[in-house]
């Protein structure tokens, strides 16, 4: 549950920010700081963006699973199907860092819709997508209304929720965040087991309608629009920044591609990614930025972010490079991965309400420290990887692993977000999506490059599970150096303070 509605509202349920839809140049009121309840509205509105939110996220990992039917179905090779996530992935990736510019423009309901209505067309053209080129325009548009909506749930949350319940209510979203991804390859593999792979869309299709139906009848307008300009140039500069590192990241460690074109795409995302930040920095003294990096003038939040960013880089490569062992190493099958991989990804959701709670009594520091010392116990037992090694022995690396990014994730959200001042929350919140999707990228590429490296792998040159054994050790190691950072950052954070609100530079 999110958490238990006031069932005593009448003073609540009157309250300024939900009874009337703010107005432009109004500032929204939010809930009294005395509250140990959410208002029943608030409580609505939070529900139906965590749903939506859940829907969205669990068929971006859902589609992972279906990829060799499509394959064979469409007559596409291996390459030309994986355009089917990296397309998403480039997606949200270019259009996440222009939500915090869309959200100053639209009302909470209008930016719900949006999300919702192209995530559903999006779902709608997949299922009945004639060919390959129609079922990655339908993936495109779908991961353009997922892009929307996460930056807008933080948002939201940022608006409407005290500074001292916060945490327990992003402790429900990081359960949505760690749970959706774990079970999306699952019920992929249900429907594949008895349906086409167009029932992956079939079945998520008429769910995303009912959400939408149900946030344009229930969800208020809650937060302030303001006219902002759009800056012709920023937009480029931002898709071939961002698009063009996670481009070029996804690219590192396949064979099958060709140098130039990784070091294309790396040259230019780096080169259009420094002419975007020139840009904003001039922009933002007029408030026109697309993206404004005041927030970056804010210590806590520059802090925090850096921290979730190698969150991000070793939660990411985890996820390939674990299952990667247990098939090449130990020669498990895949059914048997997945549900090895499964109670990580079910231990990190369930604990995040729990998470949330203890942050809105302790802050950051004191659950951040020892989540990080947890991590690193778990890079240790990873790095004693050999073909001997027991699964069981992963299996409890894992379990390891997720139990401190769980007691991580929840105070990291929160703490970034509410560093900021009220008028820069859409800000931050487009900061902190396009971050995870960057270091996301930027994990798998560390550890494939380390593995593959270590490991001699080639296309033609066949490795023994000795080696692959060694180039994990050795990646899990060096990403473990690098994970002690996190620790000494975590000593920066700010002491515990639930009610504090950051001033207005």
């Amino acid at each position: 549950m999110l958490l238990r509605a006031d069932t005593e509202p009448k003073e609540l349920m009157s309250t300024p920010d939900l009874a009337t839809e703010p107005t432009q140049g109004t500032t929204p009121i939010p809930p009294p700081a005395s509250a140990e309840k959410l208002p029943r509205r608030t409580f609505t509105v939070l529900a139906v963006l965590l749903v939506g939110a859940f829907v969205v996220i669990l068929n971006e990992t859902a589609m992972n699973v279906a990829l060799s039917r499509i394959m064979t179905d469409l007559s596409v090779t291996e390459r030309t199907a994986q355009w089917l996530t990296t397309g998403f992935m480039l997606t949200m990736a270019v259009v996440i860092p222009i939500s915090g510019w869309l959200l100053q423009r639209l009302t909470t309901r209008q930016a719900f819709g949006l999300a919702m209505s192209l995530f559903a067309a999006g779902t709608a053209i997949a299922a009945v997508a004639p060919g390959f080129g129609f079922l990655l325009g339908g993936r495109i548009i779908q991961a353009s209304g997922t892009a929307i909506m996460m930056p807008l749930l933080m948002t939201t949350v940022m608006e409407l929720v005290p500074p001292h319940m916060r945490g327990r209510v992003m402790g429900t979203i990081s359960l949505v965040i760690a749970t959706a991804p774990a079970i999306g390859p699952t019920v992929s593999g249900v429907i594949l087991q008895f349906l086409s792979w167009r029932f992956v869309f079939v079945m998520v299709l008429p769910i995303a309608l009912a959400i939408l139906f149900v946030g344009l009848r229930f969800v208020p307008n809650v937060t302030e629009t303001r006219k902002t300009h759009l800056d012709g140039w920023s937009i480029p500069l931002a898709g071939l920044g961002f698009g063009g590192l996670v481009y070029g990241l996804s690219l590192v460690g396949n064979p099958l591609i060709p140098t130039w074109e990784l070091v294309t795409a790396l040259v230019i995302g780096a080169v259009s990614l420094a002419a975007f930040v020139l840009r904003q920095l001039v922009l933002q003294r007029t408030d026109d930025a697309l993206l404004d990096l005041r927030t970056f003038t804010y210590p806590t939040f520059t802090i925090a972010l850096s921290v979730m960013a190698i969150v991000m880089i070793v939660l990411f490569g985890s996820i390939i490079a674990t299952p990667l062992v247990l098939q090449k190493v130990m020669g498990l099958e895949p059914l048997a991965v997945g549900l090895m991989l499964l109670p990580g990804g079910l231990l990190m959701g369930l604990l995040g309400p729990v998470i949330g709670r203890l942050y809105d009594k302790v802050g950051a520091r004191v659950l951040v420290i020892p989540g990080a010392i947890v991590v690193t116990a778990a890079f240790a037992i990873y790095a004693t990887i050999s073909p001997a090694t027991p699964w069981w022995h992963i299996l409890v690396a894992n379990l390891v692993m997720s139990l401190g990014l769980a007691v991580m994730m929840t105070p990291l959200f929160t703490t970034t977000l509410a560093a900021l001042p009220h008028h820069l929350y859409s800000y931050g919140s487009a900061m902190l999506g396009t971050v995870q999707q960057v270091a996301g990228a930027a994990g798998t590429a560390l550890f494939i490059t380390i593995m593959a490296t270590v490991s001699g792998a080639t296309d033609t040159q066949a490795v023994s599970t000795e080696a692959l054994a060694t180039g994990a050790r050795t990646a899990f190691i060096v990403v473990g150096c690098v994970w002690l950072l996190t620790i000494v950052a975590a000593f920066f954070l700010p002491k515990h303070d639930p009610d504090s609100v950051p001033e207005h530079h």
